[in-house]
């Protein structure tokens, strides 16, 4: 249950061309001298297909040695692959009613836009594909992955626009399975979420066995340790339950703060055990430097 209060739905969408054009204006710059670089360093190349299998010569990576022909020729073998011309990436933007529950200065979709622009800008530089899919309780849209700044744009106005039902819950795993069938080659998947569901790590699994796939993770602070004002009504986005809460309490705000470091620390296990990558956003901040510092890692481990 979050204590955050609702964004009003309207207010997301309104000056929704100038609110395209600020996040267009703010991550574009930052792309293209923090991000476009280590990005072709990490992924440009790294998407593979195969061509064929071969005859093992010394210094050949024994990870790639292909075990069923091996068997069938008596000799080891290992599998040749070529580079592909392009990649794809597609960002998984969460849309149920939890993303719209934000502190007043923050708001979930909007971090989510941020996101898609600032990834979508980077793929772009480099030539490389961008799709969308948005899921709430099942799979909203999705948007076939193309080329080009246009593209990004129209991605980033659909997730600003999101038109969430009140009380629409979150369903991850029918959104995965979904990627899962429509990406036939090997893709960047980034899944932006509060994750305030369950249900999803075998798909997420499965996904991540073809795909590099990463968890952005959207924190509100409100989502870690509840403010010492009193008594608060807290409204379950998702469910449209309240309760009467004494945040003046002190033993109160901590029971709230032990519940909430379990369930990130449920959250955490969950994606560690679905072998996916997992960067924080927090939303009382900037959601360009976590995504650098996830770049320069990357780049870094690549080297």
């Amino acid at each position: 249950m979050s204590p955050s209060a609702p964004l009003d739905p309207l207010a997301v969408s309104s000056g929704l061309p100038g609110r395209v054009r600020g996040i267009e204006i703010r991550t574009r710059r930052f792309v293209s001298s923090q991000v476009a670089g280590n990005y072709r360093s990490v992924f440009r190349g790294s998407g593979i297909e195969f061509a064929e299998a071969r005859e093992y010569v010394p210094g050949d990576d024994v990870r790639r040695i292909d075990w069923n022909v091996t068997a069938r020729m008596g000799t080891p073998w290992v599998k040749e692959y070529v580079e592909e011309r392009d990649l794809t990436l597609v960002c998984a933007v969460d849309r149920s009613a939890s993303m719209l529950a934000a502190s007043p200065d923050g708001g979930r979709l909007r971090a989510a836009a941020e996101l898609v622009a600032l990834l979508g800008f980077a793929a772009s530089y480099n030539n490389d594909r961008t799709g969308l899919l948005t899921f709430s309780d099942g799979v909203d849209a999705f948007v076939e992955p193309r080329r080009g700044v246009r593209h990004v744009l129209r991605q980033v106005r659909d997730v600003l626009q999101a038109d969430i039902a009140p009380r629409r819950g979150t369903s991850m795993a029918p959104a995965l399975e979904h990627l899962g069938r429509v990406l036939r080659r090997r893709s960047l998947v980034f899944v932006v979420s509060d994750f305030f569901t369950e249900g999803y790590e075998e798909a997420l699994q499965t996904l991540a066995r073809r795909h590099d796939v990463v968890a952005l993770v959207l924190v509100d602070p409100l989502d870690r340790a509840l403010p010492d004002v009193g008594l608060l009504d807290v409204a379950d986005a998702e469910t449209g339950r309240h309760l009467l809460v004494d945040t003046s309490d002190a033993e109160v705000r901590a029971r709230y703060a032990r519940a909430a470091a379990e369930r990130a620390a449920t959250r955490d296990a969950r994606l560690a055990a679905a072998g996916v990558d997992q960067v924080e956003v927090r939303l009382d901040q900037d959601v360009a430097p976590p995504m650098a510092a996830f770049f320069r890692r990357r780049a870094q481990g690549a080297r």
